[in-house]
């Protein structure tokens, strides 16, 4: 098996606990939407890696998701905006109301029969409770406490390359409908099949997907609620290779939208430009997987094949990003292949930024997958794509909200101490009855007589002294209004002072601000400049590093090869010699037996020669008037002819002996191979083998006993007589553990008749020719040719050839 390494930012191993996981993938992104930036997060992976957990966790342990939720709510809980403050329209936009607005549409949505949004006051359902009971307590540190917050969930899943509402209230359940025998859907009135969303841009050229189910949630555990319900209406499948494998690509999205207050603290400012909306996107998606191992088929089949298409679209689409950025192309990317890449359009261009964990299963037969995984991983991490947000400035003083509810809290302190009342109403009243208490008592106005002079004058002095201290009061009143007035103008005047003084320092900054800013992004581009110089560098380095390394290898590997060869190429000159040394002892052995062969035959010839010399003399030496009767041929054989003395190279032998002939390795052992077609020869030679296994076809446990094979073949000559011929050969074994025979020479017996030589009678005319003495002549040396010859070639003598051939007569 091959080793691969592969290069990543953060790698996590099989003991990691979601906090130290979310801690250092999800809470910068979470810090990033409480600022106002967008945010994606994706988990990849072949089928059964583990994504679905790293995302939604398990009871006692929650995943990112839940640590996301409850890490948002803690930040923003005491400066959530009210129900239906904010309100979210058809378009991608957000919308902002007056409290009296929301009021009317929180009546209005209370008294509806189903509400849309789910209570966060009821029990929580058990069977994700321990997934959102986190007791970290996670926040951002640095919250803008002049705004108020509101947030919105909505789910959906990407099926088959259309995009589904998971959060839609629909009859029945239009995820999972009803199928029959034929793997069709079952025919049914009341069901309602679900309807795919359209992917359209907003003004802002941000995608989105309309008419989806954007619900307002306040808490974390409301939150949960709505992605579990959500999360049960998702389509997951039984396969070879997961339980529960997902089927579909499944976005769980998370809008903040905020806007700060008005300059009181007390209402949001009710201006739309200055309202900002920031989305976190979380995404699971399906398994990577290969149909051969998953056993996939009908519409497990077609599901697995658009999961391959989109998730190879989403590769597709990197690839392309990364070799613009790289090589300063400008290809297009194609986005529109696939509805997952293109709902992340505005990601991808830099809109915000982009976190992927990889899962890896470390099963030996997921190794192909999880390589092919790695690989489009590790070349993401060359991709950059996010670029700064400009958050809009409401140019309003900081603090605000703070201030009016301190100002709140010591006005309710001070009336506190005075014993009045705290609210405004009754702050009215007490000052009118101390008003009444500063004015002289009015006298008793009932009168008793006709001629009571004193009631009346009384009431007249009283109301006179009223009088009077009204105008007193009024012209007073009239004073401090005067001063008021003065003190304003000159609070206006220092204010606009003030303010010119403000603006005038505000620009000099703004100015040293934007050269600040232009500068750090000089520094900046040049960081990046450098960074990837460093990277491509780095790259060279581990590239040559690798070559090097392979080259190394490479040279081991061939130094090997040729030490291998140099030591073979000893053993096969050793192995020559040896061949060459024995084949030269066994070419000088043949030599010596083809020149004793060659000896012996000069001898026999010049023996026959002598022979006829000297059977020519004794005749010629005759006297001519006696003729010699020949003798018959029964006589011959009884009485031997008496020979001369010369030597002989074939011993005499009484003729009823047989003679066998000795074998040239009569110390070896032979395999005397007879086939039981050959017929008996009756000769007087026999060829003779000691210690020979004699066998009738030639087996393979008789060579590996014996060091020689002799094969004896009859067939017929031309003159109707059996020639036998005894094929010899050295048995050798073969490299397989076999025997191989190599012939090394033949040897022949041939036998034939006296009766096919043509031989002279005695002619019936007593008077012989004139040619009698040549005839005479030539019948002795016919008589006299009779001999026994050895063949050239042969050595020790198995084989003799008989030759009784006699010469044509001349003419």
């Amino acid at each position: 098996m091959k080793h691969f390494e592969y290069s990543f930012k953060e790698v996590f191993g099989t003991l990691v606990i979601q906090k130290e996981l979310f801690d250092v993938v999800a809470k910068p992104l979470v810090e990033d939407l409480i600022r106002g930036k967008n945010g994606l997060l994706f988990t990849y992976g072949v089928t059964g890696s583990g994504k679905t957990h790293t995302m939604t966790g398990s009871p006692g342990d929650g995943g990112l998701l839940p640590r996301c939720l409850d890490m948002i709510f803690n930040s923003i809980g005491p400066f959530q905006a009210k129900r239906f403050v904010f309100k979210l329209d058809e378009k991608n936009g957000v919308d902002v109301q007056c409290e009296v607005d929301a009021l009317l549409e929180r009546q209005k949505r209370d008294a509806m029969p189903v509400p849309k949004t789910p209570s966060g006051k009821r029990q929580i359902d058990p069977e994700f409770a321990d997934m959102i009971n986190v007791q970290d307590h996670c926040k951002v540190e640095e919250v803008d406490e002049d705004n108020v917050y509101s947030v919105f969930v909505s789910y959906i899943e990407i099926y088959n390359n259309y995009i589904y509402d998971l959060l839609e209230e629909a009859p029945f359940d239009p995820i999972k409908p009803k199928w029959n025998n034929c793997n069709t859907p079952v025919r049914n009135g009341d069901f309602i099949p679900p309807q795919s969303k359209i992917l359209r841009e907003d003004q802002n050229h941000n995608m989105y997907v309309t008419g989806c189910t954007e619900v307002e949630v306040k808490s974390t555990e409301e939150a949960f609620e709505v992605f579990w319900r959500g999360q049960k209406k998702r389509r997951i499948a039984n396969t070879q290779l997961n339980r529960e494998s997902s089927r579909s690509h499944s976005v769980f999205i998370i809008k903040l939208a905020q806007a700060p207050l008005d300059a009181d603290g007390d209402n949001v400012l009710q201006e739309k430009e200055q309202i900002t909306l920031s989305q976190l996107s979380l995404v699971d998606l399906a398994g990577s997987e290969r149909t051969n191992r998953t056993k996939a088929e009908g519409n497990r089949l077609r599901e697995a094949g658009n999961i391959n298409q989109s998730l190879m679209t989403l590769r597709t689409c990197i690839e392309v990003l990364r070799e613009n950025q790289m090589y300063g192309t400008n290809k297009m990317v194609p986005y529109r292949d696939s509805k997952l890449t293109h709902l992340f359009k505005n990601y991808f261009d830099g809109e915000g930024k982009v976190r992927m964990i990889v899962c890896v299963n470390p099963k030996a037969e997921d190794y192909e997958e999880s390589l092919q995984v790695m690989r489009f991983a590790e070349m993401t991490q060359e991709v950059e794509v996010a670029r700064p947000v400009d958050k809009p400035l409401c140019g309003l003083t900081p603090g605000r909200r703070f201030r009016n509810q301190a100002f709140r809290e010591e006005l309710s302190r001070k009336l506190e101490i005075r014993g009045g009342p705290i609210n405004g109403e009754t702050e009215e009243q007490s000052v009118s009855e101390m008003l009444l208490q500063s004015f002289p008592p009015l006298p008793s106005c009932e009168l008793l007589d006709v001629n009571d002079d004193q009631t009346l004058p009384k009431l007249i002095e009283v109301l006179e002294k009223r009088h009077r201290l009204r105008q007193m009061l009024s012209e007073e009143f009239a004073k401090n209004v005067l001063t008021f007035k003065t003190m304003l103008q000159e609070f206006d005047s220092s204010v606009v002072s003030k303010e010119n003084y403000i603006q005038g320092k505000l620009s000099e900054k703004e100015k040293i601000i934007a050269g600040q800013k232009m500068e750090l992004e000089r520094l900046e581009k040049k960081t990046k400049t450098l960074e990837y110089k460093i990277e491509i560098l780095e790259k060279t380095a581990t590239i040559y590093e690798e070559d090097k390394r392979n080259l190394q290898q490479e040279l081991e590997s061939k130094s090997q090869k040729l030490q291998r060869q140099a030591s073979d190429k000893r053993r096969l000159e050793a192995r020559l010699q040896g061949m060459v040394a024995e084949t030269t002892m066994k070419w000088e052995k043949e030599c010596e037996r083809r020149v004793a062969a060659k000896q012996l035959e000069m001898q026999n010839k010049l023996w026959v020669k002598d022979e006829k010399l000297k059977q020519l003399k004794a005749i010629v030496t005759e006297p001519k008037n006696e003729k010699p009767e020949r003798p018959s041929r029964e006589r011959d054989r009884e009485k031997p002819v008496q020979r001369s003395v010369s030597p002989s190279p074939v011993p005499n032998a009484p003729p009823v002996r047989l003679r066998h002939r000795r074998s040239r390795s009569a110390g070896e052992r032979w395999v005397d191979h007879k086939p039981p077609s050959n017929l008996p020869t009756e000769t007087v030679m026999q060829p003779h083998v000691p210690h020979a296994i004699t066998v009738a076809a030639a087996s393979e446990k008789a060579l590996a006993k014996c060091d020689k094979y002799m094969l004896t073949h009859q067939e017929l000559a031309s003159d109707g007589e059996i020639e036998t011929k005894l094929i010899k050969g050295d048995v050798f074994k073969t490299r397989g553990g076999g025997q191989a025979v190599q012939f090394t020479e033949i040897e022949t017996l041939k036998q034939e008749s006296p009766t096919g030589r043509k031989r002279r009678s005695s002619p019936s005319n007593p008077n012989p020719p004139e040619d009698a003495a040549d005839a005479e002549w030539t019948d002795v040396e016919t008589r006299c040719s009779v001999a026994v010859e050895m063949r050239a070639g042969s050595t020790l003598g198995p084989g003799y050839q008989h030759h009784a051939q006699p010469k044509r007569r001349k003419p």
